[in-house]
């Protein structure tokens, strides 16, 4: 059935056709039944907040499809953007466990399908469904890791260029290397990517087209080519 922004609403997660994404999706039938009985499956168009950082947990979003920005902000309104979460990804997940406010807040960087199941429904199903175990560990030890990863190029990173040029070679391969390059699919404005790595937007820009001019990267449109890795590499290891 087609739904909202085009998304194909599956009535059930059986017939879903990106069931083999991640998270719960290979859970036995029991499990995966129980799943759908206490979820609510919503299309959410861009720029929709999710949740807000020091909000209590109502709930878990499991990300079916589409791309949800996580970022913190200060007194002073700037905001670092922690990371950005795909497809396969379980929202919320820490502070529903733990009982803590969320620590982020999460807006969709685009339309969005998600699946949303309350806190206690959620807790009561993975109590109920040992399966599961390993799929949340999985999922907080990637969260981690991924969070880590930035902070790490936010936080010792020495110049613009260097904290661009890692995050462009750490954003996933859009697809198969191509003849002119590898291909990202960036759906950051330079405001957001400044947000990723705690530069000024004119500082993204102006850093873009020193890239460009070098023939580092080329844009077309939403897609980064990166013509030569190495030659990008560069700009990390000065």
């Amino acid at each position: 059935m087609q739904g909202p922004y085009g998304f194909e609403m599956n009535e059930s997660c059986r017939n879903c056709t990106i069931r083999n994404l991640g998270f719960f999706c290979e859970l036995a039938e029991p499990a995966l039944n129980n799943l759908e009985r206490i979820g609510s499956s919503s299309a959410y168009p861009e720029g929709a907040i999710l949740f807000i950082e020091k909000q209590n947990p109502r709930g878990v979003y499991l990300l079916c499809q589409g791309e949800v920005k996580l970022s913190v902000s200060s007194r002073e309104g700037k905001i670092v953007i922690v990371r950005i979460a795909s497809a396969g990804e379980i929202l919320g997940l820490q502070a529903v466990l733990s009982g803590t406010p969320y620590e982020v807040t999460a807006e969709t960087l685009h339309a969005c399908r998600l699946v949303f199941v309350y806190r206690d429904e959620f807790l009561r199903f993975i109590a109920n469904y040992p399966e599961t175990n390993q799929n949340t560990i999985k999922q907080l030890t990637a969260q981690y890791q991924s969070t880590c990863e930035q902070l790490r190029t936010v936080g010792l990173g020495s110049s613009p260029h260097e904290k661009l040029a890692k995050l462009l070679l750490d954003w996933p391969v859009h697809d198969q290397p191509a003849k002119d390059g590898s291909r990202i699919k960036m759906s950051l404005t330079h405001e957001e990517l400044a947000e990723c790595i705690g530069v000024t937007r004119e500082t993204v820009s102006r850093t873009l087209s020193e890239f460009r001019n070098r023939h580092l990267v080329s844009i077309q449109g939403s897609t980064f080519v990166i013509p030569n890795r190495a030659a990008l590499q560069k700009c990390v290891n000065l």
